[in-house]
């Protein structure tokens, strides 16, 4: 028997309690809302048949980034496979078990490639939208984030249930590709349609802190802190932000502050969590600040997930905690497994021997203060960084590194390209850009000082 979701589109479902918990699941992932696991298992103990509710149970769990969750998503496919066979499924339907299998194989991008695929004959599946844009975010594919969007985009109205939330995602592929205003009034526009879309509403966020605008970023998620109350752990993402405007405004005791309560309220050993934690402390760092012992818990965690290699923006936050945290053994297991990962023809194996190897050893080579060759493993991977996954403002803490170690190194030229690179990217000056670029100066100014008083003593003038 088939029912129909929200969206209009068959399922195979017979159970209309099972179709309300599926509709349910659906709205909560849309929202980043922490019931998003509970909706998913009633439905699935109503019907534990459901091919579609298994195959995204499986994307779900890869997209934690964990690797004991891999197991975990086998078995969903395994379960997923079966029931199609036993009861066939849609063409959308068989779509997100294919994409699971192929991420299974080590190749998301193909799994994103699919579920895009799906999307021309089914472009108001709003769930599939959102799997593309996830996957697309983890693989670094602004580009592909968009273009997903974009194509479906035409497909919606305001009487669509998800209108905002396909906002909210359009939102932040046009920050991600550099399209500013118009990323600003599709976030502002989709929570008019969606006031839990925390997706939207952290997009426009992003907005302020890549046009160098943190006053009105503080205000604005200031304003309406109840649009990610009701988040999962994205909402510690969320207080991260916050926390980097108060930073960018010179107020770092402010970003501390919301570090201790906030963005590191819970212990947790989410790679999101630490990446927050452990990016916020090093731009802490970068600007001066002490930041105690708040390494310590986060190594410790990130001693324990060194061997994961599941995501390599993950490894590159657990390496920064145990490098930092002094857990030199856990960074060299860690480094080592980088290294294997990187003969891999897989698409991690890819992404790893273009942007993450380089990256982690100009890491490693940065903490020992060996600037110069930190730079130069830093600089070589930069082009291919957004490889890893994450966003740009994400990424910054690497960019940051990279020009602090050009500056340490003596190298204020190489410091100026990469800073006046990264302020074309971002569309406006910010704080950290114009205190380096005054510091460049004054290393110029005092290069032709010491130029000049060689020339006088050699009598050259």
């Amino acid at each position: 028997m088939r029912l129909t979701d929200q969206f209009g589109y068959e399922l195979t479902l017979s159970g209309k309690e099972a179709l309300t918990a599926w509709n349910e699941t659906v709205k909560a992932f849309l929202a980043h809302g922490r019931t998003t696991p509970q909706y998913l298992e009633t439905c699935l103990g109503l019907e534990p048949d459901f091919a579609l509710g298994h195959a995204t149970r499986g994307l779900f769990c890869l997209l934690l980034g964990r690797r004991e969750m891999t197991a975990t998503a086998q078995e969903c496919l395994s379960i997923a496979s079966t029931s199609a066979l036993n009861t066939p499924v849609t063409a959308r339907e068989q779509a997100v078990i294919d994409a699971l299998g192929n991420w299974l194989q080590g190749y998301p991008t193909r799994s994103a490639d699919l579920l895009d695929a799906v999307l021309v004959t089914v472009p108001q599946d709003t769930l599939i939208m959102k799997l593309v844009h996830a996957i697309r975010f983890v693989l670094g594919d602004a580009t592909g984030m968009r273009k997903s969007i974009e194509r479906v985009h035409a497909a919606y109205d305001e009487t669509h249930p998800a209108y905002g939330y396909l906002l909210g995602c359009r939102a932040f592929s046009l920050e991600e590709t550099g399209d500013y205003r118009l990323a600003e009034t599709a976030g502002r526009r989709g929570l008019e349609f969606a006031r839990d879309d925390a997706w939207g509403l952290h997009a426009v966020a992003h907005v302020h802190d890549m046009t160098g605008r943190s006053e009105e970023g503080t205000a604005w998620l200031e304003s309406q802190p109840e649009g990610w109350a009701h988040c999962n752990n994205f909402g510690y993402h969320v207080w991260w932000h916050l926390a980097l405007m108060y930073l960018d405004r010179g107020q770092a005791d402010k970003a501390l502050a919301l570090y201790d309560n906030d963005v590191r309220k819970d212990k947790t050993d989410d790679y999101r969590d630490i990446s927050n934690a452990a990016s916020l402390l090093v731009r802490l760092e970068i600007e001066g600040v002490d930041t105690g012992a708040r390494w310590d818990e986060l190594a410790l965690l990130s001693d324990k997930r060194a061997e994961d290699g599941s995501n390599v923006f993950a490894d590159l936050h657990y390496l920064l905690a145990l490098l930092n945290g002094g857990r030199r053994m856990g960074a060299e297991r860690l480094l080592t497994g980088l290294k294997e990962r990187a003969q891999s023809e897989t698409d991690i194996g890819r992404i790893t021997a273009e942007a993450g190897l380089p990256t982690g050893l100009g890491l490693e080579q940065y903490r020992k203060g060996n600037y110069a060759s930190a730079f130069a493993l830093l600089d070589s991977a930069r082009d291919n960084l957004n490889m890893v996954g994450g966003s740009h403002a994400q990424r910054d803490v690497f960019e940051r590194i990279t020009i602090d170690a050009a500056l340490r190194a003596g190298m204020p030229e190489d410091a100026e390209r990469l800073l006046k690179s990264r302020t074309h990217k971002r569309g406006a000056l910010d704080r950290f850009a114009e205190q380096r670029l005054e510091l460049c100066d004054k290393m110029h100014r005092a290069h032709r000082v010491m130029e000049d008083q060689k020339l006088r003593a050699t009598g050259s003038v």
